[in-house]
């Protein structure tokens, strides 16, 4: 029986291990951004780090053969955020900034490509001593320096709540990024492979192709989306919308996987097909998706720091990743400032968009890795490895940066909701203290006498020590006159109801307004503690959601208004 126990442990080691790593991956990296949070680092950071620590430069608990294995994982995960980044894209948005887009898009996108290409081609040639290897390089590194990661950049923007115009333009150049970087690659692959010898076809099939990848990309994403839509228009449950959503995402990817065309591009077209045509059930949707989607982030941006080996790294790949670096960098701020200029952006917009563009991740590591079959010998791998590094360097510091250009901006918490901010209040934060008590022996009339004098539905009822006794509310007043001919000898007591539930003013709101839905009522009285029965007010869970609705209205129009406030100052 013991043999037979081993066998099977030992034929399932390899599946079990990569269970445990996958649990481990995500727990730790959730335990690590609380402690991140707390030091008010994004948690995203974390998550890379805790990849480098456990991948083969740390612990080796993730070696690259479960890193492969888990490629697919990672398909799925930039699918899901390339699905919610193209549910920020409404029509809306583009009537707005639609020319502001586009400008800044080939801005700062040609930008970092010229500045990457220049600086590392020096590099490479004072290495190398060969011009043409050198010019090859740099058109490939500048190429891909183009493409900024959404993953990292909007989980920022999420966990910050975020909205404005800098958060719009976020959005939509990250969403649109990658496929200007396609076009990009095409056109300098094509040249590269010239130079170096290898050419399989004229520069201008190789763009032809690149453009068919991104047409068949958005014309998947569109189909899939009316399709989606439709369905979602004929069922209710919240399940089931999610399970549809969730499969509609993999069929894209992986149908953009099978006709290789862009699979981030399809699922970003996806989202903006979906948010543009179910309006109606479009908040409904994406909420359902982010609330399922935190556990892959985690995993993905774990992984993300798993692929980086340091011991590979070699001296003058090391001054490559710096100039890489400072290229990108500085192509990036210039070319957002510059695009955003000339498109007379909102003044936030040209101050702090480049800050947000510095991240990048799998669409990079992808085209290095297609680079790496263009090239031979140590520049192919060079070239794979300067983009790792680089993408690892940026995973930890780009969403700084991001949290920082937001936080300049002004535009941190403004898109926050109602479920937010019942997280941030206690009952104390929203009671009222001002409710109307009624004394245990108040006669009908004097009772009838103090409520035709406020507007309240509901008033606690109390003894002579102050101390909660019951509750008594309109109805329970209107019944009273069925037996008009006892009604001058009720007092409040007779007609007062018992308190079914009750609350402190330490308790968390959110746990307050459980309570009430689970009684289903309305008011819930306040008492000092649960020792201490003595009154202090009333939640008036009707008042308190109406107020908490005007706020997330004031912040939204605040988050609006920004971009009115930045042409008032520029005019």
């Amino acid at each position: 029986m013991t043999e037979l126990f081993d066998n099977i442990l030992a034929q399932s080691t390899e599946q079990l291990n990569i269970i445990l790593l996958i649990g481990l991956a995500i727990f730790f990296g959730t335990a690590g951004a609380r402690i991140f949070q707390k030091f008010r680092i994004p948690q995203v950071v974390a998550y890379v780090v805790i990849g480098l620590v456990i991948g083969e430069s740390g612990l080796n608990l993730i070696g690259r053969d479960t890193v492969e294995i888990l490629s697919s994982f990672n398909m799925f995960a930039l699918g899901i955020i390339g699905f919610m980044i193209g549910g920020e894209l409404t029509r809306d948005v583009f009537k707005k900034y639609g020319k502001q887009f586009f400008i800044i898009l080939c801005s700062e996108g040609i930008a970092a490509f010229a500045a990457v290409a220049f600086l590392t081609g020096l590099v490479c040639w004072y290495f190398t001593k060969n011009v043409q290897t050198s010019v090859a390089m740099a058109l490939v590194l500048g190429a891909i320096a183009s493409a900024t990661a959404p993953a990292a950049t909007v989980n920022v923007l999420w966990e910050y709540k975020t909205r404005g115009p800098l958060t719009s333009t976020v959005l939509a150049i990250v969403a649109l990024d990658d496929a200007l970087s396609l076009l990009l690659y095409g056109f300098a692959s094509s040249i590269a492979a010239a130079l170096i010898g290898k050419t399989h076809g004229s520069i201008w099939i190789t763009m032809l192709t690149a453009f068919s990848e991104i047409a068949g990309a958005v014309v998947l994403g569109v189909l899939a989306g009316f399709l989606l839509s439709f369905i979602l228009k004929l069922i209710k449950e919240p399940d089931k919308a999610l399970a549809f959503t969730v499969s509609s995402v993999l069929l894209v990817i992986g149908l953009s996987i099978a006709l290789k065309v862009g699979s981030i591009l399809a699922a970003m077209t996806l989202g903006v097909t979906i948010a543009n045509l179910a309006s109606r059930r479009r908040q409904n949707t994406f909420e359902l998706i982010e609330k399922f989607a935190p556990p892959i982030y985690v995993l993905f941006f774990v992984l993300a720091g798993a692929h980086l080996v340091l011991n590979e790294i070699t001296g003058w790949m090391v001054v490559m990743v710096v100039v890489y670096l400072v290229g990108r960098t500085v192509g990036k701020i210039f070319g957002a400032w510059f695009g955003a200029r000339v498109s007379q952006a909102a003044d936030v917009v040209r101050r702090y968009l480049g800050l947000c563009l510095l991240s990048q991740a799998g669409v990079a590591i992808g085209l290095a890795i297609i680079s790496g079959q263009l090239f031979t010998g140590q520049i192919a791998h060079a070239i794979i490895i300067i983009v790792m590094t680089t993408t690892f360097v940026v995973e930890i510091f780009g969403p700084m940066f991001v949290k920082l250009g937001v936080k300049k901006a002004g535009e941190v918490g403004l898109n926050i909701t109602e479920e937010d901010l019942i997280k941030t209040y206690s009952v104390a934060d929203v009671m009222d203290t001002r409710a109307s008590v009624i004394s245990a022996g108040m006669s009908l009339r004097e009772l009838i006498k103090v409520v035709s004098n406020t507007e309240s539905f509901y008033y606690p009822v109390v003894d002579s020590d102050k101390k909660l006794i019951g509750a008594i509310t309109l109805g329970d007043i209107r019944n009273t006159f069925a037996t008009q001919e006892l009604n001058d000898w009720l007092v409040a007591l007779d007609i007062m109801e018992p308190v079914v539930a009750k609350a402190t003013p330490d308790v968390a709101l959110s746990e307050a307004f459980e309570k009430t839905r689970h009684f289903d009522i309305e008011h819930l009285p306040v008492v000092v503690s649960d020792e201490d029965n003595k009154f202090v007010g009333v939640l008036n869970c009707r008042a308190v959601r109406r107020s908490l609705s005007a706020e997330v209205l004031s912040r939204q129009q605040k988050a609006d208004n920004i971009h009115k406030v930045g042409v008032l100052q520029k005019d």
